[in-house]
């Protein structure tokens, strides 16, 4: 392939979308429209770090240690530097790397787990969720700050332009129109140099504490989950208008997904898993299965498929295309290339199911093999909290026989077909392809379970002696990479 046909966008949003009534999604209904979505589509996992290291290497987080649950920005462990990023691979072939947004993958000491370290040349974002962070950000124009979503005992966000900090706390009213600016800028200048690249771009929406900026508050009837939705609609169309703006999009691989299914718990600010069975957490089909389109004019035909596939399989279809060695390293996903490009079955026939606190001596809670389903363990989530009781948290089971779903007949998981006497020798294959899995599946030790330590927090001013929370505090913008400081300082949309 010439560069300029290997060019390639990738981004991830935070929350589970079905568009209803009260959203309008134009951007989002473009890409889809446009490109293939996928109806069977999954996370390696149904909580935000395990998913993101999913995605990033195309190995579960149980074989790189990123689980139990998710790092807090005082965490020692982090994304080990022996893994090998989707950045990584691409970078010996000439590829130009860069990530935008929230990284959620360790920091460190010294940050020594940020994606400069992890193979991306450019960084603009924040390392872990926003709602990880000091009292202090505003999240709406005209409302009091303070808003009660606020985690005291860390220090306020961060926000860092490679491996400096720009701004703490963060300004999440501007946070977005920043995020856009930066994300076209960096597509533009790969563009005038002709360079092949690689953009993850990973949203903050619409996790909560659910925020917008000045341009989309009170800009929908959907009250602020829609507001946000629209404010993650319109920076995906400043992306999209700018390829097409620079006659790139027919050279550009676009994959839209999530990291997992939507918080129950929260109601109107949770989202919705729509027929789905529960939600983030769980190992119900609302955990862990969610949207997922790839768009590339002239190259992909629009449509739908209900052929398997997962985010562990981004990588490997990202060296396919990119013709970049594959990592040295046992992967769990596949190439899926056959099915973009040509529409032909899928090369995943099975996906296993960890929850968000997966154990070595229970292993996979659930297997699919081809539509089925078979449930070995279930539990609920606090995340997932609804009207359904098997949502609800603390009913950890075994199921004794497994429960068995047909998901193309039954994808809310409502009928168990496991006692039927012409489904006897499929299960007796699923509980095989179980043991396995989980006697192949090789534990990492866990970077979350290391320990914390709070002065490797990120902090703005070196050598805090006060509290950290007083002292990491700035506004200037000191030290920020030249390559950023034109975007940043001059952003014409808040």
């Amino acid at each position: 392939m010439r560069h300029g046909e290997r060019d390639m966008t990738i981004w991830g949003l935070e929350t589970f979308l079905f568009t209803t009534p009260t959203s309008y999604s134009p951007s989002l209904n473009k890409l889809a429209n446009n490109g293939l979505v996928f109806t069977q589509f999954y996370v390696s996992s149904p909580i935000c770090t395990p998913s993101r290291a999913g995605l990033l290497t195309g190995r579960y987080a149980t074989r790189s240690g990123t689980y139990p649950d998710t790092f807090k920005p005082d965490d020692i462990g982090g994304l080990p530097l022996n893994e090998t990023t989707i950045a990584e691979a691409l970078k010996p072939v000439g590829y130009r790397t860069g990530m935008i947004g929230k990284w959620h993958l360790g920091y460190g000491k010294d940050g020594q787990y940020q994606p400069s370290h992890q193979g991306f040349d450019w960084y603009y974002g924040i390392p872990y969720t926003h709602a990880e962070c000091s009292c202090g950000p505003c999240y709406y124009p005209d409302a009091p700050c303070d808003q009660g979503n606020c985690q005291p005992q860390y220090v306020h966000c961060p926000l860092f332009a490679n491996t400096t900090i720009v701004e703490q706390p963060v300004d999440l009213l501007t946070l977005d129109a920043k995020y856009a600016a930066l994300a076209t800028d960096f597509i533009r200048f790969n563009a005038q140099e002709q360079t092949p690249f690689f953009l993850y771009y990973a949203f903050h929406h619409l996790h909560i504490p659910i925020y917008s900026g000045k341009n989309f508050t009170k800009s929908t009837i959907r009250g602020h989950y829609g507001d946000a939705l629209a404010e993650l609609d319109w920076a995906v169309g400043e992306v999209m208008d700018t390829l097409e703006a620079l006659n790139i999009d027919n050279n550009t691989l676009i994959f839209f997904s999530s990291d997992n299914g939507p918080a129950l718990a929260l109601k109107q600010l949770g989202g919705s898993a729509g027929l789905l069975k529960c939600g983030k957490s769980t190992t119900y089909e609302g955990g862990p299965r969610v949207p997922g389109i790839a768009y590339w004019p002239g190259r992909i035909t629009p449509g739908y498929t209900t052929e398997l596939a997962s985010t562990l399989d981004l990588l490997p279809t990202i060296c396919s295309i990119a013709e970049a060695p594959l990592p040295l390293a046992t992967l769990d996903g596949v190439d899926i290339s056959r099915v973009l490009f040509h529409g032909q079955t899928s090369p995943r026939e099975t996906f296993y199911y960890y929850p968000g606190e997966p154990e070595p001596y229970v292993g996979v809670y659930a297997v699919r093999f081809k539509q089925f389903k078979a449930h070995f363990f279930t539990s609920g989530a606090g995340n997932s909290v609804s009207n359904d009781p098997d949502c609800k948290p603390g009913n950890f089971r075994l199921r004794k026989p497994p429960l068995l779903f047909d998901l193309h007949e039954d994808p809310s998981e409502q009928f168990d077909i496991a006692g039927r006497p012409e489904y006897e020798g499929l299960l007796q294959k699923m509980i095989q392809l179980k043991r396995d899995f989980d006697y192949n599946m090789v534990w990492a030790p866990s970077q979350i379970n290391r320990g914390q330590n709070e002065e490797y927090q990120p902090c703005c001013k070196a050598g805090c002696t006060e509290q950290l929370v007083k002292c990491c505090q700035c506004d200037a913008l000191d030290g920020m990479p030249q390559v950023f400081r034109s975007t940043c300082i001059a952003v014409p949309r808040t």
